[in-house]
């Protein structure tokens, strides 16, 4: 049954592709319309998954912090509203020319945007996954399958089913969007390397790295959110204690907070004590190594272990270096090449810096929280990638994207360019749109 729906998704990724921008606007427009207007259900619904997982919360089978993404009440319903709409004002990428080349008069190849076909998307706990991915596919032209996780079954269900039928009721094809809900499903999408182009898992380390071993399908995603923040001995305090505190504390439970701040032994002393009254304030339990513990309080001493830790709470290690280099290298090694921020003055410092940190998003005197596909103008995002092939950071529409090859020709062959009298190719760049 799950197979034959995903053909189906693969023969419509056909149809999506060739969508007019107004279909595909209309089409979002009725989907922000659709989850305002029923806003009591799809709550209703998420209530249901909500007392699950109290019930899981007080039994200890699942984290505080999972079950704070689950959560979905008025203020989330505007946001996916706001990020739908925000997906539609968005250019369409699909048809957008890349590159224009001359090969010769009246020989002319063109390199255009197009969609990748069937997109699989697996995730754990956070509902508002589903506007997210159905708004950028749909606008990129992909099909989609959901898989979620159990924890937030009903809410998916009605997000999905609100979703899909006000983007069928716009002329989207209705087979383009499939939801799959058991467990099983889980390891039927992963044998489907001959339907789905590209799968985007969101969740735990462990639960990405199992998806990335365990098919032939490319992935595009992040094992891991190691984010750091660095304060270089010419950082402004006020700036290094407000970016500190708003990269963990903001939201700790998600993949851009940050993990380990790294401090300068030079602004050790006038650093640390300041920034650990904003930290207990905050409730964030310190873990700090020997250099760091002097000015930490009651802040607990760092394993090796807490160098690579994904926290999602609101803990933080704490570590002094002695230069531009250590912080450098430490972070390459130690971190996950996702995000990871700079808090100084020295321009040389700052360049040397965004050189030389191997991640998908450097932030210069900023949280580690801006990188977010909606904060970096791309409408919403799919996921954040730290891989190196094909898309890297806060994938927004373009991620969902690939290319093709159009040559404009009058017969030519290529017969006529090659031997002892061929013609010459002109290879010269035209910066033109495609017209036929």
């Amino acid at each position: 049954m799950i197979t034959e729906e995903v053909a189906k998704a693969k023969r419509a990724s056909l149809r999506m592709a060739a969508l007019s921008t107004e279909t595909k606007n209309s089409a979002l427009e009725a989907m922000a319309s659709a989850l305002n207007k029923g806003r009591d259900r799809i709550i209703a619904a998420n209530m249901i998954d909500m007392e699950a997982a109290d019930r899981e919360v007080s039994e200890g089978r699942m984290t505080q912090a999972l079950a704070k993404r689950l959560k979905v009440d008025g203020d989330k319903i505007d946001e996916m509203i706001s990020g739908i709409r925000d997906v539609a004002k968005l250019q369409d990428p699909v048809g957008e020319t890349i590159s224009s080349l001359e090969l010769d008069e009246g020989l002319e190849l063109y390199q255009i945007r197009c969609p990748i076909g069937v997109i699989g998307t697996i995730f754990e706990s956070r509902p508002d996954v589903v506007p997210q991915i159905m708004a950028l596919c749909l606008k990129s032209g992909n099909s989609v399958v959901f898989k979620g996780g159990s924890e937030a079954a009903a809410s998916n269900r009605e997000l999905f089913e609100t979703l899909s039928d006000a983007a069928a009721s716009a002329g989207v094809p209705r087979d383009a969007f499939v939801l799959m809900e058991s467990r099983e499903d889980v390891s039927r999408i992963l044998k489907l390397d001959g339907m789905i182009d590209l799968l985007i898992p969101r969740g735990s380390n462990d639960f990405v790295r199992y998806i990335k071993e365990s098919t032939k399908i490319p992935v595009l995603g992040h094992a891991a959110g190691i984010c750091h923040v660095y304060v270089h001995k010419s950082a402004d305090v006020g700036k290094a204690l407000n970016v500190t505190a708003d990269s963990k504390m903001q939201y700790p439970a998600v993949c851009n907070a940050a993990e380990t701040l790294l401090v300068d032994a030079e602004v050790a002393e006038r650093f640390l004590s300041r920034i650990n009254e904003v930290l207990v304030k905050g409730g964030v339990e310190v873990r700090a190594d020997a250099e760091a513990l002097p000015y930490m309080g009651n802040a607990k001493a760092a394993s090796d272990s807490d160098w690579d830790a994904e926290y999602n709470d609101l803990i933080l290690s704490v570590k002094v270096v002695h230069s531009l280099t250590e912080a450098i290298d430490f972070i390459n090694l130690h971190g996950s090449h996702h995000t990871d921020s700079i808090i100084a003055e020295d321009r040389e410092a700052i360049e040397t810096f965004v050189k030389n940190v191997d991640s998908a998003d450097i932030m210069v005197n900023a949280s580690t929280r801006f990188a977010d596909g909606y904060r970096f103008g791309k409408g919403a995002e799919v996921g954040i990638s730290t891989n190196k092939v094909h898309s890297r950071g806060p994938v927004g529409m373009e991620g969902l994207t690939i290319y093709k090859y159009v040559l404009l020709g009058n017969g030519q062959v290529v017969k006529d360019y090659v031997g002892k009298n061929a013609k010459k190719y002109t290879h010269r760049k035209m910066g033109g749109e495609l017209r036929f």
